[in-house]
């Protein structure tokens, strides 16, 4: 059996993280720990507010909603594990548990990858397309886009999920690093992993690439019809509604692509746990900040709610 190696290696792997410099996990213990509690309350804020003000019930906040729980799964697939670990003598985690967290992790991924672009294009539509936003950005339209992205993300991750774990390790079992990812595993193996890194690098050109040619090529329609608006005002409102995607798209995809788009030859383990900590929780974990401090709309739904809130409970 290609999955079993010397005494417990077969349940569990260790993962080292920085376990060598014990002032540094307790740093970024505390750290995490409060990124992750600002997480939560920014995210579920989020879909809090936008569920309850119809105002809000529109395609672009309908995406924003998505993405905010998308965020809150995939930074809740690593982040807990890891506060447990940087506490922890024993730094394991069992087979499935590290097999669950690869795919989970893998798809929430290639699912923000393709959010992002439907996001872009709603914005195209929003501004290019000002007078047919409506019948376009319909709420059937909206839902297909929807289901088509998270079940593209999720089916997509099962058969890299298969390639890297049934990879032979013969016992080894010490993963350098801080939760379950393809290239530390790739390093796991004592075969040739070629064959997984191509399939890996043509998997990164189709959810990384495309996808970002995709919002560019958006974002190239979008600014050549902002400066064709007339008053100033207008093309600031109109540049102010894509800021705040355009600094996600810039954070998610600048990191995802250093680290996925690299040969693994030339991957160095430490530069490359620091990568996915930032793409895989500091970026998922500011989407929601950027978005509501940028956004005037959901500032007000947010003061309107609690108001409610608050005033329901005086009374």
């Amino acid at each position: 059996d290609n999955w079993v190696g010397n005494g417990s290696s077969q349940f569990e792997f260790i993962l080292l993280g920085v376990s060598d410099q014990p002032r540094l996990e307790m740093l970024l213990f505390v750290v995490f720990l409060v990124l992750y509690i600002l997480n939560l309350v920014g995210n579920l804020a989020i879909i809090v507010v936008l569920w309850l003000e119809p105002c809000l019930h529109t395609p672009m906040y309908f995406f924003l909603s998505n993405l905010s729980f998308l965020d809150l799964c995939y930074t809740t697939s690593t982040v807990p594990q890891m506060l447990v670990n940087f506490r922890s003598t024993h730094k394991s985690i069992t087979w499935a548990g590290c097999v669950a967290q690869l795919y989970v992790f893998l798809s929430l991924g290639c699912t923000e990858c393709l959010l992002l672009v439907v996001m872009a294009y709603d914005r195209y539509v929003a501004i290019c397309q000002p007078l047919r936003y409506t019948i376009v950005m319909s709420r059937r339209l909206c839902l297909q886009m929807a289901a088509t992205v998270w079940l593209s993300g999720f089916g997509n991750s099962i058969l890299q999920t298969i390639l890297t774990v049934r990879l032979p390790r013969c016992g080894r079992n010490r993963v350098d690093h801080f939760f379950c990812e393809v290239p530390a595993l790739l390093k796991l193996a004592c075969v040739d992993t070629s064959a997984n890194e191509a399939e890996a690098f043509a998997v990164s050109v189709i959810f990384l690439l495309v996808p970002l040619g995709l919002i560019l090529v958006s974002y190239g329609y979008i600014v050549a019809a902002v400066l064709r608006i007339r008053s100033a005002q207008g093309r600031l409102k109109a540049f102010n509604t894509c800021a705040s995607h355009l600094a996600v798209v810039s954070l998610f995809y600048g990191t995802a692509i250093f680290m996925y788009l690299q040969p693994p030859s030339s991957y160095s383990q430490d530069r490359g746990k620091m990568v996915s900590l930032f793409y895989g929780i500091i970026a998922p974990m500011l989407n929601s900040l950027i978005y509501t401090l940028r956004n005037k709309d959901v500032h007000g739904a947010l003061r309107r709610v609690l108001g409610r809130l608050f005033g329901s409970k005086r009374t």
